[in-house]
């Protein structure tokens, strides 16, 4: 046999073998590029290729440097993420995002406006009031929305807005929210200061000299009728000054002079203040505190009366079981309830009972609530009938 021919063959059967070869080598390199695309695919990187042996050890390197590439960005995505999500947390206002009803992210003010501890799909808002629902429902970048419903805490007005964008092809609206019933009742309360104001000027600049001259026209003797019908102007005059000097503390709430103290302390003064009162009505009285030593900073004087008040209401109603509970919240508010088994306030009453004037007592003045919701207010707090029924009735104090 020839050496030419023996080389080529020799030859030609080391570049099949090396074809063969190649091919081989190439389906697997295929294959482990396939086997990395479908675990990053699936969000899995549990897998790591052989370093140490001498067959394909640079191009494994390589497969494990673009997966620890990927880890790593997949770490600090996770890190913006939890990052936002806690500065989000700390916001006053609630945020969801909602794809189909179905809410797939909130914070947590989000959970704490609405009252509940689990948000997943804007059905559960049914349960709380359906106009709730069909808010969150309406709501989009063209239109915002209002809703009034009712939480342990009391009623509750919102105000909601919403962007939409899209991620993988699906819509995702995104709602924020925020609490405005203390704007709303600022305002109520600073419309009827405005008009007490006007009234009570008006009314005593008409009212001061009738009385005046009404009083120096009676000692005069010449007519008997004469002097009796003064007499009675001048009695209805005064009585009519007193009763507009009484509304007129409506509007002359003084500024409160804070200073910190336990709360537990207030509350036993509160005790002996109203003591005599309880035991003649033949009730009972207990304050517990659910967070100890409980520090609230505020005028001692003026939250004093507010307790004061509540508790005379609840004795006028009848009730023979008087319970307050103090705690912190999770937002570190200083939430006070003052609970009783008195006769409820009506429901129609109940959307009344902090307008000036309003009273369903016979010699009830209509002040005591709406003064009290004034202090509350001038202490960046809030005071709100939570439920008035056959089961009890309870006020709550919330001191931000």
């Amino acid at each position: 046999m020839d050496t030419p021919f023996i080389i080529l063959t020799c030859l030609a059967a080391a570049i099949v073998v090396g074809v063969v070869v190649g091919v081989v080598v190439k389906q697997r390199l295929q294959k482990k590029i396939n086997y990395m695309l479908d675990a990053l695919e699936d969000k899995e990187l549990n897998f790591r290729f052989n370093e140490q042996g001498i067959r394909n050890r640079s191009f494994n390197k390589t497969l494990n440097r673009l997966r620890d590439l990927f880890d790593k960005e997949r770490h600090e995505i996770s890190e913006q993420e939890r990052y936002f999500g806690q500065m989000l947390d700390h916001v006053q206002t609630g945020i969801i995002t909602v794809t189909d009803n179905r809410v797939t992210y909130h914070n947590k003010t989000a959970l704490s406006l609405l009252g509940l501890l689990t948000f997943s799909n804007l059905r559960q808002l049914d349960n709380i009031h359906p106009s709730l629902a069909e808010a969150f429902r309406q709501v989009s970048a063209n239109s915002e929305q209002r809703a009034t419903f009712f939480t342990e805490r009391g009623e509750r007005t919102i105000i909601l807005t919403a962007t939409e964008t899209a991620i993988h092809g699906k819509t995702i609206k995104i709602i924020a929210f925020n609490d405005i019933s203390n704007e709303i009742a600022e305002n109520e309360e600073l419309a009827w200061s405005r008009l007490i104001r006007v009234l009570t000027h008006e009314i005593m600049n008409t009212i001061t000299p009738i009385a005046s001259l009404s009083e120096t026209l009676s000692k005069d003797p010449t007519s008997p009728d004469l002097v009796m019908g003064l007499q009675t102007i001048s009695t209805s005059s005064k009585d009519l000054i007193k009763f507009v000097n009484t509304y007129r503390s409506l509007t002359r709430v003084a500024t409160p002079v804070r200073k910190p103290f336990y709360l537990r302390e207030l509350m036993e003064r509160v005790e002996q203040l109203t003591k005599q009162q309880i035991d003649d009505a033949g009730a009972n009285y207990q304050y517990t505190e659910l967070t100890d030593d409980i520090l609230l900073y505020a005028d001692e004087g003026q939250i004093s009366q507010v307790v004061v008040n509540l508790i005379s209401n609840a004795l006028q109603a009848e009730a023979t079981q008087i319970t307050i509970t103090a705690k912190i919240d999770d937002a570190d508010a200083v939430v006070i309830d003052v609970c009783n088994n008195g006769h409820p306030i009506s429901p129609d009453s109940q959307e009344q009972i902090f307008i000036p004037f309003f009273t369903t007592k016979p010699e009830g003045s209509g002040i005591g609530l709406s003064l009290s919701r004034q202090i509350m207010r001038l202490h960046n707090g809030s005071i709100r009938l939570v439920r008035s029924d056959e089961k009890g009735t309870i006020f709550t104090l919330i001191f931000r």
